[in-house]
């Protein structure tokens, strides 16, 4: 049987990748073909992406796949959450969209939460509270720049933005869509009552479809530009998290998985929403997954902290040499609540560690070593929280962790994590997005039965490695630090 092959392009906070698969005897194989430096850029006081330089280097992607004479079957582009692109007609954007780091929603946040009511909000979308959602950035754009929002034809999530580009067709797929907090997981719509609270044109909402949608061939230029012919656009699970969860290597339903990278995303896969007033309170999220199932999380501060400081140390170190120095440093010297307020925006993040320290009465980490040790304790305490959380909001037990994306290249992370919530860890597959991505596309065109029949390819293709949970002790008092800081 020759292989089939699909373009997974993978878009993260930091990078963007185009991968490509091939399907063959019931495993994948995975190729990067291009990779591309991502992040926000600085200018006029606010943080935006830069979607056009995006957009040439998926293209550029696509034409070395085309200059090795593969003719895939397919491509979907998949993305981070919560911002998106205003379009009006032919015109490729209204404006250059804005970065969820951008702290304009900060003002808007609590009062609009007032104003609807958090129960309501709530009980309407099944959505974690956090000031970087959709909802916020429209009442920004409302506040701001009404007559933008007044000018365009409809709004596009990231992925679904460069799924438009690609096949002319301007949907909003699920995964995508069920992160704004404006839509309705138990009726899959967009929720008409909080657009309507809110004042929102509903004109601008665009059409949902769901994990797996074909959304036609490759646009004519697209084809002349990249000698790419014959290849579908699919959406496949457009949100990056969702991607990563559908090719997590897991069986039963002992289990939690946590997509670790620039977030860290932990939770469960569920057979529906649960909203409630105890999730309510403890602030889980209620995304939709491939395959009608529901993605049961809490959305947290992730390796985006280590990244910050790299840059601000200017790329002197890499993530080895990190790992290495933290390695050789005293372990559970010094703790942070990773989701303080102070950590929450960019630059000269290692004096923002420091300080957070120093509040909290912890040793102050000096050496870079210290300082990447730091971050990655504190996170794996983070993960006890929410994983003993997790278990009391389902009624499951959970009997291990798999970590899946770039995160679980981090043996120190691994073993922190195992240590931390008392349970093994299977560290693996790093690509799991761009796996998750291309499988779907395979789903989608029936090359593949099922998701358990995805799942099973993912362990049969890839490696992972166990990390299991040494003395707990040292752990358990570390533990009753950190459980200060959110007193």
């Amino acid at each position: 049987m020759n292989p089939q092959y699909y373009i997974a392009c993978d878009l993260g906070a930091e990078s963007g990748r185009v991968m490509l698969g091939a399907l063959q005897n019931g495993r994948i194989e995975l190729q990067e073909i291009h990779r591309f430096s991502n992040g926000p850029v600085r200018i006029m006081g606010s943080y935006r992406w830069d979607i056009l330089r995006i957009f040439e280097e998926l293209k550029r992607g696509l034409r070395k796949v085309a200059e090795r004479g593969i003719a895939p079957r397919s491509l979907s582009v998949d993305s981070w959450g919560v911002d998106y692109v205003l379009v009006r007609g032919t015109e490729p954007y209204v404006t250059v969209p804005h970065h969820y780091r951008d702290s304009r929603m900060d003002r808007l946040y609590e009062p609009a939460v007032k104003k609807a009511t958090p129960e309501r909000i709530f009980e309407e979308t099944g959505i974690q509270f956090m000031s970087i959602n959709t909802l916020y950035q429209f009442l920004a754009d409302m506040e701001e720049q009404p007559e933008l929002l007044a000018f365009a034809d409809r709004f596009l999530m990231i992925g679904d933005y460069f799924n438009y580009l690609f096949s002319g067709r301007a949907v909003a797929e699920q995964s995508l869509a069920s992160t704004t907090q404006l839509y309705n997981p138990r009726k899959r719509a967009w929720s008409r009552e909080l657009i309507g609270i809110f004042g929102f044109n509903e004109r601008i909402f665009p059409e949902l479809v769901p994990s797996g949608t074909i959304l036609g061939p490759l646009c004519e230029d697209i084809v002349d530009e990249t000698k790419l012919a014959g290849t579908k656009v699919v959406a496949t699970c457009s949100h990056d998290t969702g991607a990563a969860v559908a090719a997590v290597p897991a069986e039963g339903d002992d289990w939690a998985f946590l997509s670790s990278g620039t977030w860290s995303l932990i939770g469960v896969e569920l057979p529906e929403p649960l909203i409630n007033d105890a999730v309510r309170r403890a602030n889980f999220t209620n995304e939709a997954g491939f395959g009608g199932t529901t993605r049961f999380l809490k959305n947290m501060s992730g390796l985006w902290l280590l990244q910050e400081c790299r840059r601000e140390w200017a790329a002197e170190y890499g993530y080895e040499e990190l790992t290495r120095l933290a390695l050789e440093t005293e372990p559970l010297r010094s703790l942070i609540n990773p989701t303080s307020p102070r950590l929450a925006r960019p630059d000269q993040m290692p004096r923002k560690i420091q300080e957070e320290c120093e509040a909290n009465g912890e040793p102050v980490p000096v050496t870079p070593g210290q300082i990447a040790r730091c971050i990655q304790e504190s996170l794996a305490l983070s993960y006890r929280i929410t994983f003993e959380q997790l278990q009391a909001l389902t009624g499951r037990t959970l009997n291990r962790l798999h970590i899946v994306g770039g995160g679980s290249q981090s043996k120190l992370l691994n073993q922190a994590a195992a240590d931390a919530i008392g349970c093994p860890v299977i560290a693996g597959p790093v690509e799991a997005t761009a796996i998750g991505n291309l499988l779907v596309q395979a789903v989608a065109l029936k090359d593949i039965e099922s998701l358990a029949a995805l799942r099973k390819i993912v362990r049969d293709s890839f490696p992972v490695t166990t990390f299991n949970p040494g003395d707990r002790q040292a752990w358990d008092e570390a533990f009753a630090r950190f459980r200060k800081f959110f007193v």
